[in-house]
């Protein structure tokens, strides 16, 4: 087994990595290009979250183009794989769905319901699994309306699971755009409009002394302004509240003079020790040739979560 790690931890693109750990082994699914026989999301397996081998590619294609941000979830023998799709190359008709399989690494099968089917966009499904046994789905949506000092663009929603295939329909906003370095693109046209578009996506959500932690990437997904921050409420459904020092990404943003741009859209998870909390995340290298998959352990500092990433040299491994 490693004993030191280097990141990125696998080669190849691999955005918006999730892992799920399963029976003593790791899987990580992500955004990246879909296999020569049109199955979407690449899966990596590993033991150690060190060294990952790819085997295949997880879901069925339903004829669209555009697959984003799978994430996977357990429940009484099956999975659930929370992901959405569209056609367009700006990604504005992008859907979220769910899949189901019988294994980790798939084959996943469209169930053919759309989870928000009143939204022309939705994103980024991140389900969670409270103490009590409830699930819930964050998710993103887009707000055309400024309020307070919330931004137009894209932010994030909470719902409650009825069961792994339906929302109860009763969203609660968990956080919107509110700071300079959430901007997206100035002056984009979208929805018939032009707007200064400001983005909080990727939710990933933790429990930690009774109190849930919304951790997201704020900013354009392709520069160098995008980082992680975070949200914390006393319940799943919220109300959720800023920490103080939000005029940047708290948690993890671009280091100056560092190998690694943008690093953000992060999972969790534990490590083989059974008690150490990794962020697995994605960033550029500083050419920009694709956003890979790294890891850095994951503390807890005066009540605040910290982290030395984002990390190119050589790290202590889980």
């Amino acid at each position: 087994m490693a004993t030191t790690y280097r990141n990125p931890v696998y080669p190849d693109v691999m955005a918006d990595p999730f892992v799920l750990h399963h029976d003593g082994v790791y899987y990580a699914y992500g955004t990246a290009p879909g296999a020569p026989d049109g199955r979407q999301v690449p899966v990596l397996r590993s033991t150690d979250l060190v060294a990952w081998q790819p085997v295949g590619h997880a879901l069925l294609p339903i004829g669209e183009t555009h697959y984003w941000a799978p994430e996977v979830a357990s429940h009484e023998g099956r999975f659930y794989m929370y992901y959405s799709a569209g056609s367009q190359p700006e990604g504005t008709d992008q859907k979220l769905r769910v899949a189901v399989a019988d294994h980790p690494a798939g084959p996943f099968v469209d169930s053919g319901k759309l989870l928000v089917p009143d939204r022309t966009f939705a994103i980024d499904g991140h389900p969670f699994r409270a103490a009590d046994g409830q699930w819930y789905l964050f998710y993103c949506v887009d707000f055309l309306d400024a309020t307070d000092d919330d931004r137009v663009g894209t932010g994030i929603v909470v719902d409650r699971l009825v069961d792994m295939t339906t929302l109860a329909g009763e969203p609660r906003i968990v956080v919107r755009p509110h700071e300079d370095w959430h901007v997206f693109r100035k002056g984009r046209a979208m929805y018939g409009g032009v707007y200064d578009w400001h983005t909080v996506e990727g939710a990933a959500v933790l429990c930690h002394d009774g109190r849930y932690y919304c951790f997201y990437s704020g900013g354009a997904w392709e520069r160098d302004n995008y980082g992680v921050s975070w949200v914390v409420a006393d319940h799943p459904l919220g109300p959720y509240t800023r920490p103080d020092g939000g005029h940047e990404a708290l948690l993890m943003r671009t280091p100056k003079g560092g190998a690694l741009l943008g690093p953000g859209h992060n999972s969790f998870t534990t490590g083989p020790d059974g008690s150490t909390t990794w962020i697995v995340y994605h960033a550029w290298d500083r050419a920009q040739t694709g956003r890979r998959m790294c890891i850095d352990r994951l503390e807890w500092v005066d009540g605040r979560p910290t982290t030395p990433g984002p990390t190119w040299t050589p790290q202590a491994a889980p």
